[in-house]
This record gives C-alpha cells, sequence and structure tokens, in this order.
C-alpha cells in the first residue's frame, strides 16, 4: 500500500541559486517577529519548553536513582 502511494509522488523541482541570493543577509520571517515583538514571546516558550523537560529529566534520574538503591539492598 505504502509503495502505490509513494509511486505518484514526485521530487520537487531545482531552483536556481543566483549571486542575489548570496547577498541576502536579511531573514524576513525573523526581522518581522522582532519588529512586532513577538520574538520574545516565542523565546519565552521555548526556554519554558526546554526548562520542563529539563526538570522532567532530572525528576525521572532521582526516581530512577532511588529505585536502584532500594533493588540494591
Amino acid at each position: 500500500m505504502l509503495l502505490l502511494a509513494s509511486i505518484s509522488l514526485k521530487a520537487q523541482d531545482k531552483i536556481g541559486i543566483t549571486e542575489e541570493d548570496y547577498q541576502n543577509s536579511s531573514v524576513q520571517m525573523a526581522d518581522g517577529m522582532r519588529s512586532d515583538g513577538k520574538i520574545y514571546v516565542l523565546v519565552t516558550i521555548i526556554g519554558i519548553v526546554l526548562g520542563g523537560i529539563l526538570v522532567y529529566v532530572i525528576q525521572t534520574d532521582r526516581k530512577i536513582s532511588g529505585l536502584e538503591k532500594r533493588f540494591n539492598k
């Protein structure tokens, strides 16, 4: 079934790279978000998510360490 679905798929056409592409040093999406002040919201949300993952990993490690100590006794 997957084979039948993949037969109809095509690769995307190549897009030529010009000298103008190398001279472009601005990122429109980031510049737009920075001017609207939304970049700070994005950075805050990413920080909260990464902080939550870190707390979860530390708590899980402590629980596993406690189980290992009880198991080895």
